[in-house]
């Protein structure tokens, strides 16, 4: 079994024999995916860990080729791959990695109530240390990592530490607390732990004298006294208390009043067990602060469901009792609840008197905090309406937890009191089925799984709308599930289905408590984000969906999400749930006209479809404009840079791809058109094949309501589509229809476009080299004709490649040489880069393997530099090939793993098979 330590140097070993995982930079990236094993961390954040804010040049080259090291090195023990949004080291057991097996071991010891048990959990805990964790490693993230795990190092061995003294073992004690004190010499937790050893140990005097150089060292560093339970347990020993000279769980002598408040655990719970986890966590490493989680989310998320779960699983570890109360937030049928008012509640549950509470909130809330400070209890505060209400219910002593659920993020409890936040989203498919199955019976299900699988579509994952659905099948038991489908499968009427049993709890009221305490504008955006056609929206997109400056929109967006309508999965992009979308859609019915919707909606296709030219234009300046759909009236779209303009792509592309369908679907025709010729480059450089052909479908159409121009191009795009799909005859179709209309046309540029498109296809993918040099040849004659250098250039590298590949190489050197004047004097780098590419292949095919090798790292760094995956994953292959016909195995291997990484990327699984077969040859044969 593969053991990584962290916990000290980063090691990895197998079954007892150590692993090299290589030198220092390796390790940083190995201690960047361990920190989060098992998950996904983005190839940013990867980059920011190992390098900070200096990565080199080619930082994703560079970390790639160390994630292929750590691969080999690490064999078939663990794997690296790559997932969405990133990386991640994949083990069988996440206890392999110490740092994790700390955290489980410290997470047992604080959850058991047998004293020694707990005892021996920590000593094994602390004693994976072997020095300070990622000895030797001293970036950024390093350092706080380092530090934030000695923070959880010293309150492990805190907590280890009361537990010996509630033991007895206050003398075996004295030499490790001595040293912990001089090491944390502000630490008073430690000094009250070494003043009532030395007091057991029949010290008095030095407990005291003790006492007092603390004292000394607080005056002088921070100008303060002790805080009072130092200055208390002074007093104990100096009067010879009773009560410090027994064990710690001896001193109670009469238990106080233990309330038990925690409603009803919600009936057919299921899932979330990582945001259980995730509650767990947050409440085990809060340190000596009152551990306060947060839990929001939409109304109908199932916040109470899961907060009242987690309670109740976690009941024991609160021996002093619960505290819980509804402080109606967001309740149609009342105020919120003021704070003096759910003080007082949990006062009387504390059985003070009436008569003995204060009048003011503020001693109300000290009275409180003074009754649970001694206590472990925990405290539910459902419902919140806000931080200011919760502030005066929280406890002062770390011994109790708080959960808070509410619609607001709450962030004044996370800047001001270190809640750790918890947002929640719909149930995943297993999760809402399992709901349903607990509600109805797995019987009925399994009778009609067509009828569930649209039943969980029709909900979405939403917990209320599960719940209802299943009350209804409940109360309805002779009932087909078809026939419950039947009443949601429009989703015009679906919230009234959902509501029409008990309007009072439906999914509208629940969301109308929300809705209506929105401000005009938030309300505005709020039922228009409800039209949006992809699965999210950016900033820069919201203001041209309301018709307002991008600025603008930030605040409203945030109120939005503050009350949970809307939700950040990755920063700066927003979405709403499908329930939540639908009663946004149905709202805007009532409250908004038919113009105004269909004015956002287009000005909204207006701003993906000039934001996108502007970041083809950024990529590729030869790209000309062929038709020009007029910017809409206050819509602002993004003006991007070259640096920006594939990463922007890559964050609207389903964006892109549904606002294209939208202005399909209303008749927006040339918009529709021209947004497929915006985003050729994109995918054809990240090899988006599928969505090349998509684009196309909708584009050819689009052009059918245009004109002849619009219509050959549209042929032409979709020939080409049609290739990379490797539907040929479909694509010979429309490339010739294409070929058909340009020369009807008389049009010698689309000719000379289609031409090439046929070439390709005839060469590049039917290997019928003499058709497709006939091809070039006549593209060649019309850019001459045309007097359009980059077309000559690229006429003549297509006649090279051909010619190489009928093995006459002197004909073709010379047509890339022609090729990469004509380039380098129209400055297209991303063309010169496509000659290299070609030139290498004409290198190695003649046996001039070293060539070929400079050739073909030329055209690597420079597909690097422009983010274009296809053809570098292609050129990285073909340097492999070159390495390994010059013998040299190792750098061929890392090529290859390299082009293998990018294929996976692009899900191009033939390659992949292809690329593999090559690196096994080679392993195979040295």
């Amino acid at each position: 079994m593969v053991v990584f330590r962290m916990l000290g140097p980063v090691e990895a070993s197998l079954d007892g024999r150590m692993i090299d995982v290589g030198h220092v930079r390796q390790k940083y990236v190995l201690a960047a995916l361990l920190m989060d094993v098992n998950n996904a961390v983005p190839a940013d954040e990867l980059i920011r860990r190992v390098w900070d804010d200096r990565p080199p040049q080619r930082a994703i080259g560079t970390l790639q080729s160390y994630l292929t090291r750590l691969r080999r090195a690490l064999g078939d023990e663990a794997s690296i791959v790559r997932r969405t949004g990133g990386y991640a080291l994949v083990v069988a057991d996440p206890l392999s990695v110490d740092i994790h097996q700390f955290t489980h071991l410290i997470n047992q010891a604080r959850s058991t109530d047998d004293q020694r048990q707990a005892a021996e959990l920590f000593a094994r805990a602390l004693g994976l240390w072997r020095d300070q964790a990622l000895t030797g490693l001293d970036s950024e993230w390093a350092v706080s990592t380092r530090e934030w795990l000695a923070g959880q190092r010293l309150a492990a061995e805190l907590d280890h530490t009361d537990l010996r003294l509630a033991l007895g073992q206050h003398s075996q004690l004295l030499p490790e607390l001595g040293g912990r004190c001089a090491e944390h010499p502000l630490d008073e937790r430690a000094a009250g732990q070494l003043m009532l050893a030395l007091y057991r140990a029949g010290q008095q005097a030095a407990a005291l004298a003790h006492y007092w150089s603390v004292r000394a060292v607080l005056a002088d560093e921070l100008g303060i006294d002790p805080g009072p339970d130092l200055q208390q347990l002074y007093q104990r020993i100096l009067t010879a208390d009773p009560a410090v000279t027994a064990p710690v769980a001896q001193r109670r002598s009469q238990p106080p009043t233990v309330p038990r408040q925690l409603p009803a655990a919600v009936a057919g719970f299921s899932g979330r067990k990582a945001e259980l986890a995730a509650i767990s966590e947050a409440l085990d490493s809060s340190g000596d602060t009152v551990p306060v989680v947060t839990i929001t989310g939409s109304g109908g998320i199932g916040k109470t469901a899961l907060t009242l779960r987690w309670a109740h699983q976690h009941s024991p570890r609160f021996p002093d009792g619960q505290l819980y109360v509804n402080l109606r937030g967001f309740d149609p049928s009342a105020p919120p609840m003021s704070p003096g008012t759910a003080v007082r509640g949990f006062l009387a549950a504390l059985n003070v008197p009436e008569s003995a509470v204060p009048a003011d909130i503020e001693a109300q809330s000290a009275l409180y905090r003074s009754l649970v400070a001694d206590r472990t209890m925990l405290i539910v505060l459902d419902n919140a309406a806000d931080s200011a209400q919760v502030a005066p219910l929280l406890p002062g002593g770390a011994g109790c937890a708080v959960l808070v659920t509410s619609r607001d993020r709450l962030t004044g409890l996370v800047t001001m009191h270190s809640a750790r936040p918890l947002a929640l989203d719909v149930l995943d498919e297993t999760a809402a089925r399992a709901l349903l199955a607990t509600r109805i019976g797995a019987d009925r299900l399994a009778l009609a799984p067509e009828a569930v699988a649209e039943l969980l579509a029709c909900c979405a994952g939403f917990p209320l709308a599960l719940s209802i659905v299943a009350g209804r099948a409940q109360t309805r038991p002779g009932l087909p599930l078809i026939a419950l489908v039947d009443e949601l499968r429009d989703a015009t009427t679906r919230l009234g289905v959902l509501d029409e049993d008990d309007p009072g709890s439906g999914i509208t009221a629940v969301l109308s408590c929300s809705y209506n305490a929105l401000a005009e504008q938030q309300a505005r955006l709020f039922m228009l984000l409800g039209l949006i056609p992809g699965p999210d929206i950016s900033q820069a997109a919201a203001a041209s969906l309301v018709g307002v400056r991008p600025a603008e929109v930030g605040l409203t967006l945030r109120a939005l999400e503050r009350l949970s309508l809307v939700q950040q999965d990755l920063p700066g992009r927003w979405r709403t749930h499908d329930v939540v979308r639908l009663y946004a859609v149905n709202q805007g019915r009532t409250d908004q006209t038919e113009q105004d919707r269909e004015a956002a909606l287009r000005r909204l296709t207006s701003f993906y479809l000039h934001s996108a030219r502007s970041a083809t234009d950024a990529l590729d300046r030869q790209v000309q404009p062929v038709r020009n759909e007029p910017l809409v009236p206050d819509c602002y779209p993004e003006q991007i840079d070259k640096a920006d303009a594939m990463a922007w792509f890559d964050r609207e592309r389903l964006c892109l791809l549904a606002a294209q369908q939208l202005a399909a679907e209303r008749g927006w025709y040339q918009a529709a058109w021209e947004m497929g010729w915006w985003m050729v480059i994109f995918h054809y450089r990240r090899a988006l094949y599928q969505d090349f052909l998509t684009t196309w479908t909708i584009g050819l159409a689009a052009a059918a309501h245009l004109d002849s121009k619009a219509l050959t191009i549209a042929h032409r795009s979709l020939g080409r589509a049609y290739s990379r799909v490797r539907r040929f005859a479909e694509s010979l179709e429309h490339l010739n229809k294409s070929l058909e209309l340009a020369e009807r046309d008389a049009n010698q540029a689309d000719q000379l476009r289609t031409h090439q498109a046929l070439g390709l296809v005839h060469g590049g993918r039917l290997k019928d080299h003499v058709t497709a040099l006939a091809h070039f040849t006549k593209a060649l004659e019309l850019a001459e004709e045309l007097d359009h250098q980059v077309w000559r250039a690229e006429a003549h590298n297509e006649i090279a490649l051909c010619l190489a590949t009928l093995k006459r190489f002197d004909e073709a050197r010379p047509h890339s040489e022609q090729a990469l004047l004509l380039l380098r004097a129209a400055g297209d780098r991303d063309g010169e880069a496509d000659v290299m590419d070609n030139m290498g292949m004409i290198a190695y095919q003649s046996g001039d393997y070293e060539r070929a090798v400079a050739l073909y790292q030329q055209c690597i760094d420079a597909y690097r530099g422009h983010g274009n995956r296809n053809s570098m994953a292609a050129a990285l292959e073909r340097l492999g090939n070159a390495h390994r016909a010059l013998g040299q195995h190792d750098q061929a291997r890392e090529a290859l793993w390299q082009s293998l990484e990018l294929f996976q990327l692009q899900q191009r699984d033939p390659d992949v098979e292809r690329v593999l077969i090559q690196i096994n040859e080679i392993s195979a044969s040295v």
